[in-house]
């Protein structure tokens, strides 16, 4: 009887070590499906955007709100008008908002875009009328990036940075005579005797051509008008101002197109008087980047074409 038992005891301590060795690996299974789902939730929300982005409304106490622009100003770039007016109402109603910095690094860009975000401010500036708005350069704002700046109570600069360029342009390719030269004919069909206006591969016509330089004209006349709305008594204009010549920072500060010399820190430190600084600018999310790619494929796999555009470059 003491072997049976001795027996029986041994195979129901396998047993039961099984059992526990099962049970352990089932948790440690369930442990590690959690932490992957887990781990796929956070890559998903970064993708998606949702994480990552600085939020002011997770800030205490008063603070300098930033708002980046930065590149060309276009409506599928980072420095959309969307994403600056979103940024910029976000960085304008947090009550502990003290002032808010518009930092522009931009060689300029789309003349509707800047419009809109000159626009926007303006009306912020109007409905919080407490709260400042500072443009700080980095390296250049020229152009459609001044077209934004303009729009602030003041503009500080690195003595380096490039600022002005305040023109418009219109810029492309003909081909005409390398067509002939390959023995190229172009065959183009409109209805309309305008539709093909400045088509790269016909001879520009006068008439067009006068045109386009009146619409120039007056895209530039609309651009010196807020320049000289925003800058007030302070501009020292001269023949050069609208020529569309750019200037560094310290001709900037000479001319009145910039206030003073500044940087983020400096700004926020001894003009603001908030030294916390808080980023309330828009993230575009993988997943925005990836959709935009996207979309502007299947419009190129469609055959979209335009025939140009004005440029405050």
């Amino acid at each position: 009887m003491s072997d049976q038992n001795w027996e029986r005891n041994v195979l129901e301590k396998l047993a039961m070590s099984a059992v526990q060795e099962q049970r352990r690996a089932r948790h440690w299974g369930i442990l590690f499906k959690t932490l992957t789902l887990c781990y796929l939730f956070l890559v998903f929300f970064a993708l998606m955007g949702w994480i990552g982005k600085n939020d002011g409304a997770l800030s205490t106490g008063e603070h300098t709100a930033l708002v980046d622009m930065e590149g060309v100003i276009a409506a599928d770039s980072p420095a959309s008008a969307d994403n600056m007016i979103s940024s910029l109402q976000d960085a304008f109603k947090d009550k502990d908002t003290k002032g808010v910095i518009l930092h522009i690094n931009s060689p300029g860009g789309s003349p509707v875009q800047a419009g809109q975000i000159n626009d926007e401010i303006r009306r912020l500036r109007a409905k919080y009328p407490s709260i400042p708005l500072y443009v700080v350069v980095g390296d250049v704002c020229a152009s459609g990036g001044y077209y934004v700046a303009a729009a602030a109570d003041k503009i500080f600069v690195d003595k380096a940075s490039l600022i002005g360029s305040i023109g418009v342009l219109m810029d492309g390719f003909g081909f005409t005579g390398t067509m002939e030269k390959l023995g190229v004919e172009r065959r183009l069909l409109t209805a309309g005797s305008n539709k093909g206006f400045l088509d790269p591969f016909s001879a520009m016509r006068p008439d067009q051509e006068a045109y386009a330089k009146q619409m120039l004209e007056q895209i530039h006349q609309q651009f010196i008008a807020v320049v000289k709305q925003g800058r007030g008594a302070r501009l020292k204009e001269t023949p050069d101002t609208f020529s569309g010549l750019v200037w560094n920072g310290q001709a900037g500060v000479e001319m009145g197109l910039a206030d003073g010399y500044g940087s983020v820190e400096s700004v926020a430190r001894d003009v603001i008087k908030a030294e916390n600084v808080v980023d309330y600018t828009v993230k575009e999310g993988i997943a925005d980047r990836l959709a935009k790619r996207f979309g502007a494929g299947v419009m190129s796999a469609i055959g979209y074409s335009a025939s140009g555009g004005f440029a405050l470059r």
